[in-house]
């Protein structure tokens, strides 16, 4: 009831604010079991693609959100609630990424759909990074259910780091066909099937994005950016800080 009541307000006012395109709906089942996986531009990605489904969509979402104190802590977890995400302590290393495993499993068992990022965060630059084969991939193959590859488009724009007012403008999603990796049922303990069968999806969702594909982790290249933006700021004070070459009038002899 809560979800319903979050899809009519939360999603009826995004699809009339932002107008959001979408291609390839009828990939997705009108019931039963699936998984979607899609990259992940922005933060509202959890929030436009379940607004153009006819069906909820169960997304993780980080604990942080649901165990806030104070009113606007109440407030947002039961907004996350309402619009469908699933609390996880992602904080705990394996056992945070056992938790969400369990997780979709009983999405799936219920004959739901499950959202899931295969990157594991967000892009920090746009690009479509290396899937993360823990997830999806064990889920997938624990449970049978279809792979259905989900490109977000533009929605990286709306709201771009450090904006507080989103841009209105028109995201998109588009929508492949189910991948069937039900040949592979049982043997989620392999790492080279997680690693074959995660790949493929990746591939699937850079066809779908036009995404500039990058074999690493997108936690990897944060790190990176975040390097190279100390670095960047330590030589500036540096050379702030040394003192300039005085003129002394003469050819320096």
């Amino acid at each position: 009831m809560l979800y319903g009541a979050m899809k009519l307000s939360v999603g009826g006012g995004l699809k009339l604010a932002f107008r959001p395109w979408v291609e390839g709906k009828e990939h997705v089942p009108a019931t039963g079991p699936a998984i979607l996986a899609s990259n992940h531009l922005s933060f509202s990605d959890s929030f436009f693609l379940p607004a153009v489904l006819d069906r909820k969509v169960t997304f993780i979402a980080k604990a942080e959100y649901f165990n806030s104190p104070g009113l606007k802590g109440r407030l947002t977890a039961a907004f996350f609630k309402g619009v469908g995400q699933l609390p996880v302590d992602r904080s705990g290393g394996r056992g945070a990424g056992e938790a969400a495993v369990r997780s979709g499993i009983a999405v799936l068992e219920r004959g739901e759909l499950f959202g899931i990022y295969p990157e594991g965060t967000r892009s920090p630059d746009g690009r479509l990074y290396r899937g993360k084969p823990g997830g999806l991939a064990r889920v997938a193959l624990a449970t049978g259910a279809p792979v259905i590859p989900v490109a977000m488009i533009d929605t990286e724009k709306i709201q771009p780091p450090g904006k507080v007012m989103p841009k209105l403008m028109r995201p998109g999603i588009r929508i492949g066909e189910p991948l069937d990796f039900s040949r592979y049922q049982g043997m989620e303990g392999d790492r080279f099937i997680l690693r074959s069968v995660t790949d493929e999806v990746m591939y699937a969702i850079m066809k779908l994005s036009g995404q500039e594909y990058v074999d690493i982790y997108a936690t990897a290249a944060k790190r990176q950016i975040a390097e190279a933006a100390k670095a960047g700021k330590a030589e500036k004070t540096a050379r702030a800080g040394k003192p300039g070459r005085k003129d002394t009038g003469t050819d320096g002899r």
